[in-house]
């Protein structure tokens, strides 16, 4: 369907006539009319959308209600900025004619566009109608909220494991090479995943890494990339040639122990032929792992590669009962048309995890099955033709809500194999406009409800989750980024990736002037070297894995050549300035830079009060904020990883209301400085704080920047406190009524309390998440005083601590215990086995007693289950291994 991007335009463009309202006063009552002419429409293609049989009528339309409705926005852009600037000019604005004339042009614009309006309803008013009286109620999906996934659902891969794990960890002494190869979607990239993280892996590989080579691979980046594994520096490398940037991999693998690297999805042998010159046989056993679909590829390497299996039709049914019941049986009403489906996958196991995201979505009757096994039965998966796998993404595609299509698409945008950070994920979905506001549901949440059902529907793939089990960033699996880029750029014009064509030439400004979004991974530097433009760009994208320096001559190019834009993510770009024009950007909702020497933001930055989110990534360790953040009502979320010192809010000397942010979210990470009770009063909605500096100031009740200051921040939820300060062991906390009511996380880093200050934290009531690293509590002895009614996770990292007492009447809620460089501890207690909600223990670089210990209450554990007669899972990772 083709009518995706334009819902969210009309929808777009009546928030953009909402929230500028004052500035469009000359040609009102002309863009309230409008207003009321498109929202019909929205009206219209919502209910469109829900036709899923490509209709030539329904797409003819819809490319003229896109072309008007990007007329209409541009216009109506455009004339924002003229009349901000119009404002700015003060009390000679009286005497800017141009602006007036300005006025009546755009009055006569948006006119033309309301004709163009009338001319569409009534040229396809028979269209519209027979569109409208289609039954779409049975094609329409039943939106159920689905169950979360697991993602250890892996089936019929522990043989395939253990023959891998056996070729790597055998053999002679000499660099081997463990090809794994198979078609796309057979589950290449989960087994060597499933072999990466196994804990013999990696107690017998020093080095681990993986690399994602793909088709379009750039040998440079590779080896930039792999280097950054090694040191975050990674600067000086930058002007090496890549025959030298490979000596440098062969020095940093040489010095260690054993190293494992995983290439994977290695698309041709002239890509192997070149990248193995970085990986050196220095006689010490080491491995490479390879995935590719090219059994030329794979024999090139060794004479017999590991050929990947099939699935069996039992294993197929097994993985499609898991992706769609999770831990529940499937009715047995369905298990006939559920193993139809399984075994018409041929043993794929994409095919079969995509099916399963359809009938996620399909309620759970045997006639809706049977319509699905219908369906699956036109687009049998054929083992020697594997893009027929793209119908069964395509028919998933077609169930999924309109806004979960636009949220999946844009996935796409991303590199090939990238590990997208899902809070920056959900940012972008609300700064391009896909996360609407509704019911009760802010849009950060709204935009996490996105994410977690895309997940279950197995269209995007959870890489790692963070302590408390949510989504921290994902990836799509390359067949399903294939098809989000096909189907975003040819069909619905949601973004274009730039990149040097067959020819070595980037596309021309009459090519620029038609599309909306770019997205620019490689070569970035020679693309803003033609300086582009496009008026109708809102969306500057480049995830690069290589940092690149912008020249001072070019730095005025982006904004110039893209004044409307709303969306500018550029943290792979080094600005050492910027020019003026980049402040006229008024429609910016989200920008991130990188900067190495800027070490003040600019008040004109406040000029820009659309920003949603803004982040800034700085070599500086301060970073004094001069913009009037208080001004900035739409801003969300501010994030840098220096310290932060924020403008002493000052109300206008017009007005005597105190100036309150009601939309600031997260401030991370400002000053101790800051944290003055001036600051947190404009801002009562805060939900994140994270605060750098020397904390003793903080932690001091007779400071005007005292911890007792954000009490009065009602919503927060997650506090990180990190010391850069010298001193050690003379801080102590403040009573617990200081803190704040709701605080759910808390992080203490470098603060080098004393343990018996723990009992303290133990009351804070609604504390789930405690972590404490870099000796962020020090001392031999903690005798645990109980409390901690609400604690889930407790993160210790890198501490003195030698003795540990604790009961399960001290957590009796905790499910995750993580111990990392606790190299002096003697043992886990062992009364921590009797807590019922314990789950999951992991240690690294411990003592040999603590990992006993360890194993003692894995022991205890699983006695307690069996005498429950329960099947209870209790996780414990321990590395090195224990072996």
């Amino acid at each position: 369907m083709a009518n995706v991007a334009v819902e969210f335009l009309v929808e777009n463009l009546m928030q953009l006539l909402r929230d500028n309202a004052e500035l469009i006063l000359g040609v009102k009552e002309a863009a309230e009319s409008l207003l009321q002419d498109l929202n019909d429409f929205n009206a219209f293609l919502k209910q469109a959308a829900k036709c899923r049989n490509e209709n030539d009528v329904l797409k003819e339309l819809v490319k003229k209600i896109r072309t008007v409705v990007n007329s209409a926005e541009d216009a109506i852009d455009k004339f924002v900025i003229e009349a901000k600037l119009h404002k700015d000019k003060g009390v000679t604005r009286v005497l800017d004619l141009p602006h007036y004339k300005r006025v009546r042009e755009v009055a006569g614009e948006i006119k033309a566009i309301r004709n163009k309006v009338r001319e569409i309803r009534q040229n396809n008013a028979i269209g519209l109608q027979a569109l409208q009286d289609e039954d779409l109620s049975a094609r329409s999906v039943e939106e159920r909220k689905p169950p979360v996934v697991e993602e250890d659902d892996v089936v019929g891969f522990d043989e395939e494991a253990d023959n891998v794990i056996k070729r790597l960890l055998g053999g002679s002494d000499r660099l081997e090479v463990v090809p794994v190869v198979g078609m796309p979607g057979l589950g290449k990239t989960t087994l060597a995943n499933k072999i990466f993280k196994h804990p013999t892996i990696g107690y017998e590989f020093f080095t681990r890494i993986w690399v994602y080579v793909s088709q379009s691979y750039r040998r440079r980046e590779l080896f930039l990339n792999i280097i950054s594994k090694f040191t975050r520096n990674t600067k000086q490398y930058h002007v090496l040639c890549e025959e030298d940037l490979a000596d440098v991999i062969q020095e940093f693998l040489g010095k260690g122990g054993k190293y494992l690297i995983v290439l994977d999805d290695v698309w041709s042998d002239e890509a192997w032929e070149r990248i193995k010159i970085a990986f050196p046989n220095n006689n010490k056993c080491n491995r490479i792992l390879l995935t590719t679909r090219d059994t030329k590829v794979a024999k090139q390497c060794t004479p017999v590669p590991h050929d990947l299996k099939f699935l069996t039709e039992d294993e197929s049914w097994i993985l499609l009962e898991k992706k769609v019941f999770h831990k529940d049986k499937c009715p047995p009403e369905l298990e006939l048309s559920g193993q139809s489906i399984a075994k018409k996958c041929n043993g794929l196991p994409l095919a079969i995890v995509v099916i399963a995201g359809a009938l996620i979505g399909k309620g759970k009757t045997s006639r809706e099955w049977k319509q699905v096994d219908e369906s699956v039965g036109e687009h049998l998966i054929n083992r020697d033709q594997p893009e027929n796998c793209n119908k069964l993404v395509q028919m998933s595609y077609d169930r999924l809500p309109y806004d979960l299509k636009a949220c999946f698409l844009y996935c796409g945008a991303f590199p090939g194999g990238f590990q997208i950070p899902a809070w920056k994920l959900i940012r972008l979905w609300i700064a391009e406009g896909f996360i609407q506001y509704k019911g009760h549901l802010s849009l950060e949440c709204k935009g996490e409800d996105n994410l977690n059902d895309l997940v279950n529907r197995n269209l995007v793939m959870v890489m790692e989750r963070t302590s408390d089990g949510q989504i921290k960033t994902c990836r799509l699996h390359d067949m399903l980024h294939e098809f989000c880029r096909q189907e975003a750029m040819k069909e619905e014009n949601l973004f274009q990736e730039i990149k040097l064509g067959s020819e070595q030439y980037f596309p021309g400004k009459r090519e620029l002037s038609t599309y909306r979004r770019l997205c620019i991974h490689s070569s970035v530097l020679d693309f803003i070297s033609t300086k582009p433009s496009g008026e109708h760009v809102r969306s500057f994208l480049s995830f690069s894995s290589k940092k690149v320096e912008m020249p001072s001559a070019d730095i005025p190019t982006i904004p110039k050549g893209f004044p409307l834009l709303r969306v500018l993510d550029v943290e792979s770009i080094n600005f050492s300035r910027f020019s003026k024009d980049f402040y006229q950007l008024y429609h910016l909702r989200y920008v991130a830079f990188s900067s190495d020497s800027i070490k003040m933001l600019p008040k004109l930055m406040g000029e820009l009060w659309n920003i949603q989110t803004l982040i800034i990534n700085t070599q500086q360790r301060t970073l004094d904020i001069q913009a009037n953040i208080w001004n900035m009502e739409r801003l969300r979320h501010l994030h840098t990883n220096s310290s932060a010192r924020l403008p002493v809010p000052v109300a206008p000397k017009s007005s005597s209301v105190t100036l309150v942010n009601q939309s600031l979210q997260t401030l991370s990470t400002i000053a101790p400085e800051s944290c003055t009770e001036e600051v947190f009063a404009r801002t009562p909605n805060l939900k994140k704080l994270g605060i750098r500096g020397k904390i003793a100031v903080l932690l001091d009740n007779k400071s005007a920047a005292s911890l007792k200051n954000v009490k009065r921040l009602e919503y927060i939820e997650n506090l990180k406190l990190m010391n850069d300060s010298n001193q050690t062991g003379k801080l102590r906390l403040p009573p617990a009524y200081i803190f704040p009511t709701k605080l759910r996380k808390l992080t203490l880093l470098d603060t080098w309390l004393e343990w018996k200050d723990m009992s303290i934290l133990g009351q804070l009531e609604h504390l789930e998440v405690l972590k404490l690293k870099e000796n962020g509590f020090t001392g031999e002895c903690w005798e645990s005083a109980g409390g901690f009614c609400s604690l889930l996770v407790l993160w210790i990292e890198r501490t003195n601590l030698a003795s540990w007492k604790a009961s399960a009447d001290d957590f009796p809620r905790l499910k995750h215990l993580v111990l990392i460089c606790c190299d002096k501890l003697k043992e886990i207690p062992i009364g921590l086995a009797d807590i019922r909600s314990f789950q999951v223990m992991e240690l690294q670089n411990s003592t040999k007693t603590a990992a006993v210990s360890a194993r003692q209450i894995q022991d205890k554990k699983y006695k307690q289950a069996q005498e429950g007669n329960k099947n209870i899972a209790f996780k414990v990772s321990i590395f090195p291994p224990d072996l």
